[in-house]
């Protein structure tokens, strides 16, 4: 089912096709400059840090449902493995892990969803393969992502622990918690992370709350980099109307606006010192790897305080 007429006309309003130039890959990540990354630095008051990703391993989040993603799993190569078959000369472990790229904590890359045949920029969707990938707007064209990041603890704002329903964040909500600077990144709390704990798996992916279309507008007005929130989804899911997977907010927001946006984020300990000390800035680190031609890419995002 295409875009409604609405949403087609908010689609055309955010479009940032051409603004960074023809050939651009990294879309609302330009808007990072020296101004936003000094801006992150100035923000480190305290010297403390908070880890924003959730462990990378078989108790992860994913529960098959999404074109069949799996959680992460690690086997091991060698285990005190001495080449010379000596014990006491040096002896070495090594490990591989084998995961989706968007398994566990990650950004979508821009390439990851489109529509109309188009992706980001103008760009035909045909330069995806299943031989090759992504051979265009792939993961490893984000480069550093370094800047000053921005909270908006949806559920406190809310007075919920967490949403019992496909609640959309709207631009309000965003509005009451933050005032962005153009090339910050801001980070949704919804709470969604308390499944995660209590080991509800399928809580956590069957009903969630997100990013709503109301949102990405006031993001695009906003000019701010990038976004991320707690959530399997990222946006309401199911989503509203007829088509429960139509994910509008994807549609728009990677194609048209060129930003990227981030999944199952842990930003509950953060949300915690927010709340206690009234300050929601930091410097966030959170570039990730570089797969060649990914559409996604793992990240270990930190925040400092």
């Amino acid at each position: 089912m295409p875009l409604d007429e609405e949403q087609r006309a908010l689609s055309a309003r955010v479009s940032n096709w051409g603004r960074w130039g023809p050939d651009d890959q990294r879309g609302t990540l330009n808007l990072i400059d020296a101004a936003a990354v000094q801006r992150g630095a100035a923000a480190v008051r305290r010297g403390v840090s908070f880890s924003l990703s959730i462990p990378m391993d078989e108790s992860g989040p994913q529960t098959g449902r999404i074109l069949g993603r799996k959680n992460p799993t690690l086997t091991m190569l060698q285990a005190s493995y001495a080449f010379t078959g000596d014990v006491s000369d040096f002896a070495t472990s090594d490990d591989e892990v084998t995961t989706g790229t968007q398994s566990a904590t990650h950004w979508d890359a821009l390439a990851h969803a489109g529509y109309n045949g188009l992706l980001y920029n103008g760009v035909p969707s045909s330069v995806i393969t299943m031989e090759d990938g992504a051979t265009r707007l792939g993961i490893e064209n984000f480069g550093p992502v370094v800047t000053r990041g921005l909270l908006c603890d949806v559920a406190r704002l809310h007075g919920v622990e967490y949403f019992d329903e496909p609640y959309a964040v709207t631009g309000a909500d965003l509005d009451a918690c933050v005032s962005p600077l153009p090339g910050d990144i801001v980070l949704v709390r919804t709470g969604q992370m308390h499944w995660l704990r209590v080991g509800d798996r399928n809580r956590y992916a069957d009903i969630s709350p997100g990013i709503g279309l109301d949102a990405v507008e006031w993001l695009h007005d906003h000019h701010v980099a990038a976004i991320a929130n707690d959530t399997h989804v990222f946006e309401p899911y199911p989503c509203p109307g007829p088509n429960p997977y139509l994910f509008p907010t994807h549609m728009i927001e990677l194609r048209d606006v060129g930003m990227p946006q981030g999944q199952q984020w842990d930003l509950d300990e953060l949300a915690a010192d927010c709340a206690a000390d009234g300050v929601n800035e930091f410097l966030l680190s959170a570039t990730p790897l570089p797969i060649t031609h990914a559409c996604g890419g793992p990240v270990a995002p930190t925040a400092t305080k």
